[in-house]
């Protein structure tokens, strides 16, 4: 892996399983993501995500309960200082932060998230989408997962 990282890199040796999440999704698929992401976090799955939209950051917030490892891709620069949320997993050497786009980027863009999630499918074994909509951004990414012959869920 070629770019900037911090925490423990040997998470990229597990299998992952990747959540994507549209900003668009029904109240009743909400509570089917939180019952994944608790199953998931009780499994000890390592799930890999950027964690940005609102369902993605509820994911992570499960998964903070949990001890199993995580491991966060931003579309952005490297933290300078990392939040305090993810202190704790980064001290406990179960969290991996990733930054596939350039380092002079510091708000994430468009094409920083493109590049983003399109990182964390290419890593990934299992990608599950909270909600897919065929007009939506992330489509293209499932039909990508799809055709490179890796497993794909949709909760919703």
């Amino acid at each position: 892996m070629d770019f900037p990282f911090l925490g423990n890199k040997d998470l990229l040796k597990l299998p992952k399983t990747a959540f994507l999440s549209s900003r668009e999704i029904s109240p009743a698929a909400i509570l089917e993501c939180y019952d994944w992401a608790t199953r998931e976090r009780d499994k000890g799955t390592c799930v890999i995500s950027g964690f940005h939209s609102p369902l993605e950051k509820d994911v992570l917030n499960f998964l903070l309960k949990g001890k199993q490892p995580f491991i966060l891709v931003i579309g952005r620069a490297l933290y300078k200082q990392i939040p305090d949320l993810l202190q704790s997993p980064l001290k406990e050497n179960r969290l991996l932060l990733i930054s596939p786009v350039s380092q002079t980027i510091m708000r994430q863009s468009r094409q920083s998230c493109f590049t983003r999630n399109n990182f964390i499918v290419e890593i990934a074994d299992k990608v599950v989408f909270g909600s897919l909509d065929e007009k939506g951004s992330l489509y293209h990414l499932y039909l990508e997962a799809k055709a490179k012959g890796k497993s794909v869920e949709i909760i919703s």
